[in-house]
């Protein structure tokens, strides 16, 4: 099916979030942050195989569910565009998510320990994380999410969590807009290094689940506060 044209500011905001992940941290050479069509539910718009501090306008390409381009490209596409396809077609609610290595969050895959809301910045983790062992259901593998049924297996992991823990990997976050997306996985990797810190301190307070939900709610209203603020910190994109 050929792509819908799709908004150029849903564009813009893709290049955006893959910058500011690079700058806070969230991503190195790899990782990838992906945005819902905003026109078309079923494709998606994500980057070619870019590290995300160098992506550009002319990168960011359109997908079906089942991860194949539908833009015309001589380029790359990420292994692991599985991950993005298979939860935007198992949640409907969900219009972006961002996988990465960030490295405070890896220890807690690695331990099964869930993260947990410390405080009222992290209030989305109120359910806490799911975490995703791809070989309770694939094996030894290289970790990587390279095809659908390893897609569908990380997103029935998620379930209707907003983040999922993938063992010996990394993480995965989810939300219902791009600006909300690069939020939660900054506030997911700020949470872990807090929480392993308290942790070592002894017994943790986390936030009740009304507090976390409270608290998520009154951060969801600041959220372009804090996105314009990293907006700035990038600079000027090339916008070729």
């Amino acid at each position: 099916m050929a792509a819908a044209a799709p908004d150029s500011t849903l564009i813009e905001k893709v290049v955006i979030a893959n910058r500011i992940l690079y700058d806070q941290g969230v991503v190195d050479g790899l990782g990838h942050v992906s945005a819902r069509h905003n026109s078309d539910p079923n494709q998606f718009l994500l980057s070619c195989n870019r590290a995300p501090g160098l992506v550009r306008h002319s990168d960011v390409l359109c997908y079906d569910l089942d991860g194949n381009t539908v833009s015309p490209t001589t380029e790359r596409s990420y292994l692991e565009r599985f991950i993005h396809g298979e939860i935007y077609r198992a949640r409907p609610d969900v219009m972006s998510v961002v996988h990465s290595h960030s490295p405070s969050v890896i220890p807690f895959g690695a331990t099964g320990n869930r993260l947990r809301p410390i405080f009222h910045m992290a209030g989305f983790l109120g359910s806490g994380s799911t975490i995703f062992d791809i070989r309770d259901a694939f094996g030894e593998t290289d970790m990587l999410v390279r095809n659908n049924e390893m897609g569908k297996a990380l997103a029935r992991s998620l379930g209707q969590c907003t983040c999922v823990l993938m063992r010996g990997h990394g993480s995965t976050v989810v939300a219902s807009s791009i600006e909300q997306a690069v939020y939660r996985a900054i506030y997911a990797e700020v949470n872990a290094k807090l929480q392993s810190q308290a942790l070592g301190l002894g017994e943790v307070t986390y936030l009740t689940p009304q507090e976390a939900d409270l608290a998520a709610a009154a951060n969801d209203t600041q959220i372009g506060r804090s996105w314009d603020l990293w907006r700035r910190r990038i600079g000027p994109i090339d916008a070729s």
